[in-house]
């Protein structure tokens, strides 16, 4: 195991250790019955909504965009990148598959981001054509790692920066989804693997909520 997997396999035992404390507090201080059916699920909500900074970035038709500017919807903030040869067209394939079965009125609530992690090769236009074999409505975001690797801190979700010097690198980043409200506050997260059906079953509820 190179120093960087053993990292990463650290940084992954921590937020699952984090995800594991956000449960039992959840489940400990709001209704049983539907954040027992979310944790099922796979979403994690936060006892109390986290602030987001906002950030800037540009999307995948080259315009500016800044964090704030997702509030109004429910956001699912995925980490990942256009040259990931599994993780990141696996989740996209099944957020695509979620929305395709979501009732129209949670799809108008939902918005889904991908947040590049490899701004060296991820242009807007890369971005846009890769996500275009997914979901032409899907939103793709890119920045400099600075600015990268302040929004992962802040939300909770680990990557780590690529040698970017090594021909056909990879980027280690986790397969979490962070979950940000209306309000443009981080209500909690989405883990990895994602259950689809489950997902389908349980996000018109969230998406529901204020």
């Amino acid at each position: 195991m190179t120093r960087t997997q053993k990292a990463v396999f650290i940084l992954v035992a921590i937020v699952a250790l984090a995800l594991g404390f956000i449960v039992y507090r959840t489940l400990s201080e709001t209704d049983q019955g539907d954040q027992t059916a979310f944790v099922d699920a796979g979403i994690i909500l936060l006892p109390q909504s986290r602030a987001v900074p906002d950030l800037s970035f540009t999307d995948q038709d080259g315009q500016p965009l800044s964090l704030s500017q997702l509030k109004g919807k429910w956001t699912l903030l995925f980490f990942g990148y256009t040259f990931c040869p599994d993780i990141c067209p696996i989740t996209l394939a099944q957020l695509r598959q979620i929305k395709s079965e979501l009732p129209a009125d949670a799809v108008a609530n939902l918005r889904i981001v991908l947040i590049s992690v490899d701004p060296d090769r991820d242009t807007s236009q890369q971005l846009k054509q890769y996500l275009g074999y997914f979901d032409k409505q899907f939103v793709g975001l890119r920045a400099p790692v600075e600015t990268l690797q302040k929004l992962a801190n802040a939300v909770s979700i680990p990557y780590f920066p690529a040698d970017t010097s090594k021909p056909n690198y990879t980027v280690d980043h986790s397969g979490n989804l962070a979950l940000l409200g209306p309000d443009g506050t981080q209500r909690g997260f989405i883990r990895a693997p994602l259950n689809t059906q489950k997902l389908v079953a349980q996000l018109p509820g969230l998406v529901e909520r204020k």
